[in-house]
């Protein structure tokens, strides 16, 4: 999974806005990356104005588990 969404999300929507392969998606708490169609482009974390987006290898440390939540929306 290349990008990660974390709780940081608020819920804009400006990633979904930028992504260009619509790989973005909103949940009831925060918008989600589905893993099969990110590009790993980074235009959803430099364009997310709450910095909620990360490289799933760079994630903050105890940020892990939305690795986990991020697979659970798309399965």
């Amino acid at each position: 999974m290349p990008r990660v969404i974390t709780d940081k999300c608020v819920m804009c929507g400006t990633c979904a806005e930028t992504c260009p392969v619509e790989a973005i998606h909103p949940g009831d708490t925060q918008h989600y990356v589905n893993p099969d169609e990110c590009i790993d482009c980074g235009a959803c974390e430099s364009g997310c104005p709450s910095e909620a987006i990360y490289p799933d290898t760079d994630l903050p440390a105890g940020k892990e588990e939305f690795i986990e939540k991020n697979r659970e929306f798309y399965a």
